[in-house]
């Protein structure tokens, strides 16, 4: 059994301990190692679409119903999976993962408001995955109304992640499920989103920020390093010690009232005087 080196056993154990610094961490190069031993897919299939025009590089694997679409560039390595869609024109780079049904370049959500309803803005970019970045299953990059959508090197999103036209992921961030980024937001390197975190449009968001689970972030977040919960999210200890209190606030306000009535009830005596 793998444990940590500060593991202390409170009873008799008669399994084989194996000491280790980070045992989550010796799980996932084990299971690495498993994995590297596994002949490595590779091969276009049949039933997959790939336009004339489309670059593919060596050794990827191309699963059935993908669609990638005229001027498109893939890099060596790269596994693409069923109902997986690249548009026009982007770019996916080496040792990418993309899951089923995942979407990269879709036209970002942008329509001008106008007295017959709303006229759609041509979304003129492109969207571009740097190497090793994984995506999740029914996950979206749109592409760039102008310039380009860009999710950098290393990047690691969950099934169904939106990020938006122009938005710039940052090296090694990781998203999980439901997370929603909206357009031209740039986040940070090495920034981890729990499920269902929202971001504003465009907001700058620092490096290292970790958001909790269902965070709602409406603005900027400057400093590196920050940790934050809720929804407008703040400062993840005051958080929790504000959620501590919120299910006490009825009681609180009675007291409240209680107090009113009896600080006015003293007025009126005094005023009698």
């Amino acid at each position: 059994v793998l444990v940590n080196n500060n593991f202390l056993p409170k009873g008799e154990i008669r399994a084989t301990l194996i000491r280790v610094p980070d045992a989550r961490e010796a799980v996932a190069q084990l299971l690495q190692a498993y994995e590297s031993m596994k002949p490595k897919r590779k091969g276009i299939s049949e039933l997959a679409f790939i336009d004339p025009t489309a670059q593919v590089g060596k050794d990827c694997y191309i699963g059935p119903f993908v669609a990638i679409a005229e001027g498109v560039v893939i890099g060596d390595g790269t596994e693409i999976y069923s109902n997986a869609v690249v548009y026009h024109d982007c770019q996916v780079g080496s040792r990418c993962i993309l899951h089923a049904g995942c979407v990269i370049g879709a036209d970002g959500f942008g329509f001008q408001p106008t007295e017959n309803g709303y006229d759609k803005i041509p979304q003129i970019g492109i969207a571009i995955i740097e190497d090793d970045v994984e995506i999740g299953a029914n996950t979206c990059v749109d592409r760039a109304v102008m310039g380009a959508t860009i999710v950098h090197k290393g990047v690691k999103l969950d099934n169904l992640v939106q990020i938006a036209h122009n938005d710039e992921i940052g090296s090694h961030t990781v998203m999980s499920a439901q997370v929603g980024i909206a357009g031209s937001t740039k986040v940070g390197e090495w920034c981890m989103f729990g499920g269902q975190v929202g971001i504003a449009g465009h907001a700058v968001i620092a490096n290292r920020t970790m958001a909790g689970a269902q965070s709602g972030i409406p603005n900027s977040i400057k400093k590196e390093g920050t940790a934050i919960q809720g929804s407008p999210a703040i400062e993840g200890r005051n958080f929790w010690k504000s959620s501590a209190i919120f299910k006490n606030l009825p009681d609180m306000w009675s007291d409240i009232n209680r107090m009113k009535k009896e600080i006015q009830a003293l007025k009126d005596q005094l005023a009698e005087k």
